[in-house]
């Protein structure tokens, strides 16, 4: 028997409720609030334990604005707490220099682990803030302009901006955020091919997560030939290319 404090039912009850919240009250997060959010961040696993992230808390208002026009997303200027995660390969040299010991040559293997650990950072920060009573919205709109988000933070070689995070109350209604059919997502032993009329099922299924009730056409614009991902691939390769892959 395992020690738990939790139900199976209690916990699924609690990660049913997540949605991403984008309008948040007017609201002022305690600190021991924030203390329990950053503690829970830095508690997450990394790998080979380097911690190759970096958390930059947002607390200047007109930062908080130009972020918010720099991503698209107004809720950076109006949430409680508003974060740019990064990932940081920069700390990690610093440290074995310090030491005097020199960084390998490993810029794919870096940028791999790094992402890893502030992903799961970020996911920590966001679970202990729903446990609270907060809701949040991951920002992958830093995207839209890494490099003037780079230049506003003065962030150095070897740390970039993986994504955006505001904390909040939620000042909207909770939403139904449908997943594909696990059958679909969990294999066992080796990898399963997918039936045309399977993925046309998980795709009706996952309509409602979209405006327009058409999932296939929202992950088009994005994926799909031409679409978004298309342009931000251009920016991304030549951000990275400075920031990372030149010594």
């Amino acid at each position: 028997m395992t020690n738990s404090n939790f139900t199976p039912e209690e916990i699924k009850n609690f990660f049913s409720k997540h949605f991403t919240a984008r309008k948040y009250k007017n609201y002022e997060m305690p600190k021991e609030h924030l203390d329990t959010l950053l503690y829970a961040a830095q508690r997450a696993p990394t790998d080979a334990t380097a911690q190759m992230y970096s958390i930059i808390r947002i607390t200047d208002k007109a930062i908080k604005e130009k972020l918010a026009n720099l991503t698209n997303n107004p809720h950076m200027a109006t949430a409680s707490e508003s974060f740019i995660m990064c990932a940081d390969i920069h700390r990690l040299k610093k440290i074995l220099n310090a030491h005097d010991y020199e960084l390998g040559n490993f810029p794919h293997t870096a940028i791999h682990f790094a992402v890893g650990d502030i992903v799961m950072a970020g996911e920590n920060l966001l679970l202990a803030a729903e446990m609270l009573g907060y809701m949040g919205c991951w920002i992958g709109g830093v995207m839209r302009s890494i490099q003037e988000i780079s230049d506003l933070l003065k962030l150095p070689k070897g740390v970039f901006p993986f994504a955006g995070l505001t904390i909040g109350v939620p000042d909207e209604a909770s939403k139904h955020r449908p997943r594909l059919y696990r059958d679909q997502v969990v294999h066992e032993n080796k990898y399963r091919e997918y039936s045309k009329e399977e993925l046309k099922s998980s795709t009706k299924e996952m309509a409602a997560i979209t405006a327009r009730g058409d999932w296939a056409l929202t992950l088009n614009g994005y994926f799909g030939e031409g679409g978004a991902m298309e342009e931000r691939e251009i920016d991304l390769s030549k951000y990275l290319k400075k920031q990372i892959f030149d010594k």
